[in-house]
């Protein structure tokens, strides 16, 4: 069993800056890909930032280019989202995500926190 526990949302003005926070715990494999995804009102979930266990990181060109940094804690079960700048339109429910990697089969299995709600007024 995988739990996804997100902290550091909260509310901010327009220019502003939050920090969130993620720790998994459980039967967490070697080799994952940890991430945070966003889901504005009405739309769809999508990708912010991903970071797999061995720090490559990929950023989502479209979505708050310059203005978020993911990062991974030494214990390698935390990861951070820090979220500069920020906009109207970056409101949204914030979700912690990791995809395990089982060895030498290809499957993968995704884990979902409850989600951190960013909410940024103008």
């Amino acid at each position: 069993q995988v739990q996804l526990v997100e902290s550091g949302g909260g509310f901010v003005q327009a220019g502003g800056s939050l920090a969130l926070s993620c720790a998994a715990s459980g039967n967490i494999f070697a080799l994952n890909v940890m991430g945070w995804y966003r889901q504005a009102p009405g739309k769809e979930r999508e990708l912010v930032a991903e970071i797999d266990s061995n720090n490559v990181i990929n950023y989502a060109e479209s979505i708050m280019k310059g203005r978020a940094t993911i990062s991974r804690g030494n214990d390698k079960n935390t990861i951070a989202l820090q979220l500069n700048s920020l906009k109207p339109e970056d409101t949204g429910l914030y979700y912690c995500n990791l995809i395990q990697l089982f060895p030498g089969s290809g499957r993968t299995r995704a884990h979902w926190g409850q989600g951190t709600q960013v909410t940024v007024s103008s």
